[in-house]
């Protein structure tokens, strides 16, 4: 069975800063690429960052220059360092897994999804 737990989140200042961790088990993850979304209250869910098999990443351009998304495959795990945090980065986040190793923003192709983790940053 393949699963995805996100952790890490929580309620910072604006500002701050908050790494999410997602540990993926139920099979190989090490040559996929592997995404972050995020959806705030009332809105629909939207792509972060991904990172491919290869390695290379891709961000929103809102988050460009603040979140890096990076992965450790010795341990199933990808992360998500966030710092100046603002208040519009309120929402539930979300780790996603494609079958491929290339993936962009498209959620069509992310297969397996977790929890999500809320992260609340306060004004």
């Amino acid at each position: 069975q393949v699963r995805l737990v996100e952790s890490g989140g929580g309620l910072v200042h604006s500002g701050g800063s908050l790494r999410l961790s997602c540990v993926a088990s139920g099979r190989t993850f090490t040559s996929v690429a592997m995404g972050w979304f995020r959806q705030a209250p009332g809105k629909e869910r939207e792509f972060v960052a991904v990172i491919r098999g290869g390695g290379t990443t891709y961000y929103a351009d809102s988050v460009k220059g603040r979140f890096t998304i990076s992965r450790d495959n010795a341990k199933n795990t990808v992360y998500l360092q966030m710092i100046s945090l603002k208040p519009e980065d309120t929402a539930v986040y979300y780790c996603a897994s494609a079958i491929t190793s290339w993936a962009q923003g498209d959620q069509g192709t992310y297969k397996y999804w977790g929890q999500g983790t809320q992260v609340t940053v306060s004004s």
